[in-house]
């Protein structure tokens, strides 16, 4: 059996996320995806139009749309369309993103962790650490 080049495996990393955020606005009138502050984007390194991971920490619900940019500072997290149904203003989000890359760009890579206020204002970018569990079990 004849075996890959590496250079054609493509592993889909995890790449950016906003953690924490609070849901502003929920508008099922708008066609879809996610309007969020500018600043928030920016510092995630998310693009306009790219492929975003809804996960509702309060509703326990998961959703892929995409970003649209919001006003600068505003702090705006906007769940638009349909997906307005499991997002609504207060609930508690995590923005995720992910990326195709090579193994040897995956083993270089460290994703951005944007952490923010109960405003949608970055705190850090602080890199992502494990779970309690494995300080639990003597791991750490």
């Amino acid at each position: 059996m004849a075996r890959r080049s590496s250079a054609l495996v493509k592993l889909n990393m995890f790449k950016s996320k906003i953690h924490g955020a609070t849901v502003t606005h929920a508008d099922l009138a708008y066609e879809g995806s996610v309007t969020v502050d500018k600043d928030l984007l920016d510092a995630a390194g998310i693009l306009p139009y790219e492929a975003v991971h809804i996960w509702n920490v309060t509703r326990g619900t998961r959703l892929v749309t995409y970003a649209l940019e919001g006003p600068r500072g505003s702090g705006a997290v906007c769940v638009n369309g349909a997906a307005a149904h499991l997002n609504q203003p207060g609930d508690r989000v995590i923005l995720a993103t992910f990326a195709d890359m090579t193994p040897e760009e995956a083993r270089r890579h460290v994703p951005i962790v944007v952490r923010v206020d109960a405003k949608n204002r970055a705190l850090n970018t602080d890199p992502e650490q494990p779970g309690p569990l494995l300080d639990s079990i003597g791991v750490a």
